[in-house]
């Protein structure tokens, strides 16, 4: 095995990954809210998490890679009531949609993939322990809130107590301060809800409990399957850097508590930093919120997108523009040519090499030229300095034996180079549409957002659409 680092939340320092057993690393991954389709801004963060699992794999270690599926929350039950949909079919149907996104991505598959709905019983359990150790309490309506004041390492992972604490809510004054919102958004140092008692909203979407129907709140499930499937492996837990607080502080004051503070729930927290699109918050009143569909319509394979999100340092805010897409498929067909270039010259075919890689044959073999890339991609997973790395070696016109290390690279970065269309040509914009888009353009620079927005009304009416980068424009046909 190779040592392999990545920054830790808990300690706020890059740490070696130490498995608790042997070579077998588990990593539970916070997945989606199977609402709707995954945006751009979500896949930044599993397709982080994916080329974790692929170099830890890559360096020799084995991984069991756990990732929950939220499939009854808020959003969840409010969806599928408007819809007039049952639950189940509801999540169902957003489910498939999300693996397929990952598949066209080039994504591991987890090992082990659980459902809130099919984990209810383990998810009661884990409250009637905190509720026999002081931690929990129910209330008159039958939910049942974690007693924050109850664990003193509460704050640990967030520093939370190192700044002002606030409140989103104030219920009866039996609970003042109990926040029963799955998710709440400002600092809180409120109790929060594990099991929420069964409201006319949550229409037939309900469980039965000892505290009434209801159903649980957001942040138990993922203790709840942690320590289910990895109650010996709890190494890595990942999920995007919103999620720090309150999702994460909750789960380990939750778990800890259950189990007597006997256990420490995960050495590790990794978390990935948020994507900006045009240094905006992704929304669709700003008209940036893309999906891999959206992406896709405008010409670009799913692996551009893929070496768009991840290209940037998992820990850094990156700001995607149509510019992002542009470099990232010009630096996509560098790497296409020059891995044809050297199977050519040993005899061999990309999917015998890649087959071979992900069954581990290579784990040993000398990095040669691309040392430099690897040491960068192992150490806190500095993506950018591994592509610098891969590139300057590529310059030196390395011939067969550059076969094995380049792959073991792409392969830890997740990059199907079978999408990479070599010489694709977009079709060029007639004078006319590049005049318009050109005064659209200068009317943006001014700030005269409704002369842009009329013009950029009349690209779409004559089929065209600009995509706006940080030091100009790129024409795409709709």
């Amino acid at each position: 095995m190779q040592e392999v680092t990545f920054h830790n939340t808990l300690s706020r320092k890059a740490e070696p990954i130490v498995p608790t057993k042997g070579n077998v690393v588990g990593m539970y991954c916070c997945g989606p809210t199977v609402y709707a389709q995954a945006h751009i801004g979500n896949f930044r963060t599993f397709l982080n998490q994916d080329v974790m699992r692929r170099v830890l794999q890559t360096a020799g270690y084995k991984v069991i890679h756990v990732r929950n599926l939220t499939d009854v929350d808020d959003k969840t039950i409010a969806r599928s009531i408007e819809e007039g949909r049952p639950l189940i079919e509801f999540t169902e149907h957003w489910t498939e949609v999300f693996h397929k996104d990952c598949d066209r991505f080039n994504m591991l598959a987890p090992q082990i993939e659980p459902k809130a709905t099919a984990h209810i019983q383990e998810q009661i359990k884990m409250i009637e322990d905190l509720i026999e150790r002081g931690h929990a309490y129910a209330s008159e309506d039958g939910s049942v809130y974690f007693s924050v004041s109850s664990f003193d390492g509460y704050g640990k992972l967030s520093r939370i107590k190192d700044r002002e604490l606030l409140t989103d809510a104030t219920p009866n004054d039996e609970d003042k301060g109990a926040v029963d919102a799955d998710e709440y958004s400002r600092d809180s140092a409120a109790d929060f809800v594990m099991w929420k008692s069964r409201k006319p909203t949550d229409g037939d979407v309900y469980w039965e409990s000892p505290w009434g129907e209801g159903r649980p709140g957001w942040h138990l499930e993922c203790s709840a399957m942690a320590m289910k499937y990895l109650a010996n492996n709890l190494d890595i837990h990942s999920g995007g850097v919103d999620l720090t607080f309150p999702h994460h502080e909750n789960e380990i004051a939750q778990s800890e508590c259950s189990c007597g503070h006997q256990k420490q729930f995960f050495k590790y927290w990794i978390h990935a930093a948020h994507l900006l699109v045009d240094n905006a918050k992704m929304s669709k009143s700003l008209n940036n919120f893309f999906t891999v569909d959206d992406i896709e319509a405008k010409g670009y394979a799913p692996v551009v997108l893929r070496y768009a999100l991840t290209s940037g340092h998992y820990r850094q805010t990156i700001n995607f523009n149509a510019d992002s897409l542009v470099a990232a498929q010009s630096a996509l067909v560098k790497l296409r040519k020059f891995s044809d270039e050297i199977l050519t010259a040993a005899g061999l075919k990309r999917s015998a090499v890649f087959k071979e890689i992900n069954k581990g044959k290579h784990l040993h073999d000398d990095w040669g030229q691309f040392a430099d890339a690897w040491q960068k991609l192992s150490h806190d997973m500095n993506i950018p300095g591994a592509l610098g790395g891969i590139f300057t070696a590529m310059k030196s016109k390395p011939g067969a034996e550059a076969v094995v290390p380049f792959h073991k690279l792409i392969f830890a970065l997740g990059y199907d180079l079978d999408q990479v269309v070599i010489g694709k040509s977009k079709v060029e914009a007639p004078k006319e549409i590049k005049a318009i888009a050109q005064k659209r353009w200068e009317a943006k620079q001014a700030k005269d957002w409704g002369a842009a927005d009329a013009l950029r009304d009349e690209l779409a009416a004559a089929g065209w659409k600009a995509l706006d980068g940080k030091d100009g424009f790129v024409l795409e046909k709709v």
